[in-house]
């Protein structure tokens, strides 16, 4: 392979990284405390909301269900507006994003309920506060699915950033299809699937080591 081609490689591998970067730390501040609220808001939950409850799930379980490449094609709009173009990785992390967000919140939701309601339940009963119970409690004892969660929400991204290069935004996706799939570049697309295999790998590994090291029931 060129040096050019070796440059282009390296120029897209770091825009992937800093989608999935930029897409992945806006979508957890976004995801956790929207997971946290469908967790708490039931009838007789801690902060109970069911009516808001509802309607925040319709809209997350709707954004779930819009497949990816037609969301990015949706909300070209909303794209322009906030990056001022539709093409680029600054553009690609918009609808990466919104993907993210309603995932990360369903995996947070998920996380919280399954820690021991008899902790709440003392908690409660010793007068702790909504807000104590939450980043006492809740938090602590959930933060290895939250990990989980979080590491498989990164690995999607990585998919989804590829997929976002089929409509010019940038990055290995974009890459690989322009040299080895239009210019017939095989070995550009055989790069392209290894870096992706091994910042997967990467993510993947990193993201269990954290998440048994957080574990409390591993002595």
């Amino acid at each position: 392979m060129s040096p050019q081609m070796l440059s282009l490689l390296a120029d897209a591998t770091v825009q992937t990284l800093l989608m999935v970067a930029v897409a992945g730390g806006l979508a957890t501040l976004a995801g956790v405390p929207l997971g946290l609220f469908l967790a708490l808001s039931g009838s007789g939950d801690l902060l109970p909301r069911p009516a808001l409850q509802r309607v925040v799930g319709l809209i997350v379980n709707a954004t779930r269900s819009t497949p990816f490449i037609i969301l990015v094609v949706a909300i070209v709009p909303l794209t322009r507006l906030l990056t001022g173009t539709s093409i680029g990785t600054a553009a690609a992390t918009v609808p990466l994003t919104l993907a993210a967000i309603p995932f990360i919140a369903r995996v947070v939701e998920g996380a919280v309920r399954e820690v021991d309601h008899g902790l709440l339940d003392a908690a409660r009963a010793m007068g702790a506060k909504p807000g104590q119970v939450v980043t006492k409690i809740l938090l602590p004892e959930a933060r290895a699915g939250i990990v989980r969660g979080l590491t498989l929400a990164a690995v999607n991204l990585v998919g989804y950033s590829a997929m976002v290069g089929a409509v010019g935004g940038g990055g290995l996706g974009d890459l690989g299809i322009r040299y080895g799939y239009q210019r017939f570049m095989p070995e550009m697309m055989l790069a392209v699937v290894l870096i992706l295999i091994v910042v997967v790998q990467i993510l993947q590994s990193g993201g269990e080591a954290l998440a048994r090291r957080l574990d409390k029931r591993n002595p």
